[in-house]
């Protein structure tokens, strides 16, 4: 009695732990997406430089991360040859700066509601890529739904009240340099067994992507921020703002580690509904009734692809226990035979003696 009850206990803490780290991506990732549209929408902050934004994210990201690793010795650094960092990290990081680049540009021609309207593309991409790099293999009704998915997402375009092809085109590129840089994890740091936590993932990681957003950076913005002599850096809106966006990156290892990638891809939908009702409701962004419904059927086929993705994998903690039961029993039935081996050679001596 007491140890299924001691049982129902861890379970229910496991529980309350898991919806703790989805609260908190979601409101760190809530945060982030907003206070960025603040300070890069021309009506709001009125700041239009999304290189500059990202790059103060990723400077501010790689200093407190040095200072937790080398100065504070918090975590232990991975041990990375100059082969592995140039072939594994490096691509990682120059897709990063790219999603991000692209990503944060799209807030200033397109409403928070209608990117994350596009945002359900995302396991589309991720489905795309991973057949490209012979990741995932081709099923046909996982197609289907990558379709529907497509269908749902063009349907909620062509009700945006305030359609941009060019933010447009923007956030499908960041989606798209995402998608392969989630895959490229998989492929390059999976497969080769490094272990990386929250905070050495920034250290190796932010400062390549922040020398790569420097190359666009000197041609695209530092001209016309070196025009503009009445901006004045504000440390109180930029400070919070990277301090949030380091929250995040540290709040999206906790979350897949200490769930699942599933996990987040399911508690992002429920985000992106959130986000969509503020953005309405708040933001006074136009929602029309087509959005609504072209994203509700991306919904639906976002929703069916993970629990098609949640079904494999029960049917694969399945299999793997049975394998492991079965394992047992052999190894008890290995026991049993020896002993009965033993046994038997000791009665034929004592017959022969």
């Amino acid at each position: 009695m007491g140890k299924g009850s001691a049982l129902s206990d861890g379970v229910v803490k496991k529980i309350i732990l898991s919806y703790t780290y989805v609260a908190i991506w979601i409101f760190l990732s809530f945060t982030v997406i907003v206070y960025n549209k603040y300070i890069l929408d021309r009506k709001l902050y009125n700041w239009p430089f999304p290189i500059s934004l990202t790059m103060i994210h990723m400077a501010f990201c790689s200093s407190l991360a040095f200072f937790l690793v080398k100065i504070l010795k918090l975590v232990e650094p991975v041990a990375l040859s100059r082969q592995l960092y140039l072939t594994s990290v490096l691509p990682i990081g120059a897709l990063y700066a790219l999603s991000l680049w692209l990503s944060n540009s799209a807030y200033i021609y397109l409403s928070v509601s209608f990117i994350q309207m596009l945002k359900a593309l995302m396991p589309v991409a991720v489905y795309s890529i991973g057949i490209l790099f012979k990741k995932d293999s081709y099923k046909g009704n996982t197609m289907l739904n990558m379709v529907a998915i497509s269908v749902g997402v063009a349907i909620a375009a062509y009700g945006e009240a305030k359609y941009d092809s060019w933010g447009v085109l923007l956030q499908l590129g960041a989606v798209a340099f995402e998608a392969t840089r989630l895959v490229l994890i998989q492929i390059l740091l999976t497969s080769k067994g490094i272990n990386l936590n929250p905070i050495t993932s920034l250290y190796y990681v932010a400062p390549s992507c922040l020398c790569f957003l420097s190359v666009p950076w000197i041609f695209v913005e530092y001209p016309v921020l070196r025009e503009n002599s009445s901006f004045h850096f504000d440390f109180v809106v930029f400070g919070t703002n990277s301090l949030c966006a380091f929250a995040l990156n540290l709040a999206v290892f906790l979350l897949v580690g200490k769930t699942s990638a599933l996990t987040m891809n399911v508690a992002g939908v429920f985000k992106d509904w959130l986000l969509i009702a503020f953005s309405w409701s708040v933001i006074k962004d136009t929602v029309t009734p087509v959005n609504l419904i072209g994203y509700g059927l991306a919904f639906l086929g976002v929703g069916y692809y993970n629990h098609s993705k949640l079904q494999v994998l029960k049917a694969k903690e399945a299999q793997k226990k049975s394998q492991q039961d079965d394992e047992e029993s052999g190894k008890l039935l290995g026991e049993g035979e020896g002993k009965d081996g033993g046994e038997g050679i000791g009665k034929k001596g004592d017959n022969h003696a």
